[in-house]
């Protein structure tokens, strides 16, 4: 349990299985799409953010700033394995760029691994850009998936088609982004102690931890307004899909405000945390729900 913990292994997880839902459940169900990455180099790009990922959890649960290390690894020990899994990581993204013949695009790993690295070793101790931060690592790798599978392949014949898949995607990484930073506000609430021991000033340290929680109550107005908003130009139409989104994903959302209110304990904080995984998890879901919404209408 420890060893799952100190790798992120739940969250590195729910991240492959995002990935794969948009592979599977949404890019692989569109008529007449060609993809650059097959199914095993998809595998690869896959894992090659789960690499990325659970060494920059591993390297700020094990000797990250302001962590005191309980565990049975040695700083130097754990930076070996941080290097280890980043730069196997960061070579299997190489791979899958120059696989696409657009070498530079392996950027966008070395990114990722780059600010989960900062953010552990420094940036961790300053207010919302810490939030902001690992927020973005939590979209990067959907903004990836359309980078990697669907700009190689543009032409004159698909650019429409693309470009709308496209920009449906990147809806959904912004999305994503908001859950992101509102799971990274209440983690903040739940470690109050720890990182206030540990000499690191988070927003609920700074202005208390009332104050914090009710920052994040409101905040959830964003992503619920950014789901209408999404709901009336994408699936207005869609009365499954509609009623999905609005069921588990505005759901969790609502009542992850009502029940905020009288959240004041570290455990009322890891069951907040635990209902936001869950809508994303269902907003990861919902592309596939959308899809085939979308097929079943068409066939009448």
């Amino acid at each position: 349990m420890k060893l799952i913990k100190l790798f992120g292994l739940q969250n590195v997880l729910l991240l492959a299985l995002g990935m794969f839902i948009f592979k599977y459940g949404f890019l692989d169900l569109q008529a007449g799409t060609d993809l650059a990455l097959n199914q095993w180099q998809y595998g690869l790009m896959v894992l090659a953010f789960m690499l990325i990922a659970a060494g920059g959890a591993f390297i700020n649960n094990v000797a990250g700033v302001g962590k005191e290390n309980t565990t049975k690894y040695s700083e130097s020990t754990a930076y070996n394995i941080y290097i280890a899994l980043t730069l196997v990581g960061v070579g299997l993204g190489y791979y899958i760029a120059n696989f696409t013949g657009r070498p530079m695009f392996s950027g966008v790993f070395i990114a990722g691994a780059a600010t989960l690295y900062i953010y552990a070793t420094s940036l961790k101790q300053t207010i919302l850009v810490s939030n902001i931060l690992i927020a973005l690592t939590i979209a990067l790798p959907f903004v990836a998936i359309g980078v990697f599978t669907l700009f190689p392949m543009l032409a004159d014949h698909n650019r429409v088609l693309l470009a709308t898949l496209f920009d449906l995607m990147l809806d959904y990484a912004l999305f994503v982004f908001a859950i992101g930073l509102l799971i990274t506000m209440v983690k903040d609430l739940a470690t109050i102690d720890e990182d206030y021991n540990a000499g690191i000033t988070t927003l609920p340290i700074a202005l208390g931890r009332a104050r914090a929680l009710k920052v994040a109550l409101a905040f959830t107005i964003v992503p619920l307004l950014m789901l209408f908003y999404y709901g009336n130009k994408y699936i207005i139409d869609l009365t499954i899909s509609l009623g999905y989104g609005l069921l588990f994903i505005a759901g969790p959302l609502v009542y992850f405000i009502l029940k905020g209110w009288s959240a004041k304990t570290q455990k009322d904080f890891i069951h907040l945390e635990t209902v936001l995984k869950i809508a994303l998890f269902f907003t990861l879901l919902s592309i596939t729900v959308i899809t085939l919404n979308i097929q079943y209408n068409a066939k009448g």
